[in-house]
């Protein structure tokens, strides 16, 4: 399968080149504005993947149960559901402890716990991490995150604003790892998103959105898209203990940000695992059954 990636300044002359470079044949993935333009993901098989590709009926069914996004589904119905995964979404790990972590979402996505989670992991991995919270707006949202770091004996240090979050960052030490709760936000709303990406650039972060499975899929797509165009790349999903239908984790990914880290159960100590082709592929095909 050829993929390309294709920035234009309008959608008209996108889709012009991406007949010109791939054919009538090709299949849209995936379409979003950028800054100055759009840019749209196209994919293209090869003459032997077509003849080859018949559509597994048990990956079919699969798919139509977690509700895939159509020109996803269309890619990943035939053949080893693994490797297509691996080639179609991007899969990566977070770079926990090079650089500094702002966990983003909007409200309830699981952010607080995601960082109490990751803690968890640098802490039992012998490397004391620097928690902070930038959320002054949810009541009781500090509270909840220094329970988590008293118990793990790291000390908390509350910044809601780029200044004090500055100040903050000035005493880390050097290779030290930094973990950053962000207040929740609307990623549609400009304010709110220039909020977050302030304490971003001022904390030299790598933004991760929080995105929990079980939500409708466009409305997934749509917060990615709203995230990838404020510069995050990566994405961590949460509530997979308790949602069975994996279109929204899906639906985000072909978005554009990759996958990385899932919660998989209540516990803080063993609550997230990595993201695989090989493990989604097999969520997947468990469906209603697991």
């Amino acid at each position: 399968m050829r993929l390309r990636l294709i920035r234009a300044p309008a959608m008209a002359e996108a889709m012009a080149r991406v007949r010109a470079e791939l054919g009538a044949d090709a299949l849209i993935l995936a379409t979003r504005r950028v800054g100055d333009g759009v840019e749209v993901t196209a994919a293209l098989e090869a003459a032997e993947d077509r003849v080859s590709r018949v559509p597994s009926p048990e990956i079919v069914a699969a798919l139509d149960y977690h509700g895939t996004p159509a020109g996803l589904r269309s890619v990943l119905e035939g053949g080893d559901l693994e490797a297509a995964l691996a080639q179609v979404l991007g899969f990566e790990t977070l770079p926990l402890g090079q650089s500094p972590l702002l966990l983003i979402g909007t409200p309830g996505a699981g952010k607080t716990l995601t960082v109490a989670r990751l803690a968890t992991r640098l802490v039992m991995a012998g490397r004391l991490p620097m928690v902070v919270s930038a959320d002054g707006k949810r009541a009781g949202a500090i509270e909840q995150l220094a329970a988590f770091t008293r118990l793990l004996g790291v000390s908390l240090i509350v910044a809601c604003h780029p200044v004090t979050l500055s100040r903050a960052l000035a005493r880390r030490e050097t290779g030290e790892p930094v973990l950053i709760d962000a207040p929740g936000c609307d990623p549609f709303d400009p304010g709110q998103m220039g909020e977050i990406t302030a304490l971003a650039a001022t904390a030299g972060a790598v933004m991760v959105p929080v995105i929990p499975a079980g939500i409708d899929p466009a409305e997934a797509a749509d917060q990615a898209k709203a995230y990838h165009a404020c510069g995050a790349r990566l994405m961590v999903t949460t509530r997979l203990d308790l949602a069975r239908r994996l279109g929204s984790v899906l639906a985000a990914a072909n978005a554009g940000l990759a996958l990385t880290e899932a919660g998989i159960s209540a516990d803080v100590a063993d609550g997230l695992c990595p993201i695989t082709p090989a493990w989604l592929a097999e969520r997947l095909l468990k469906g209603a059954d697991r």
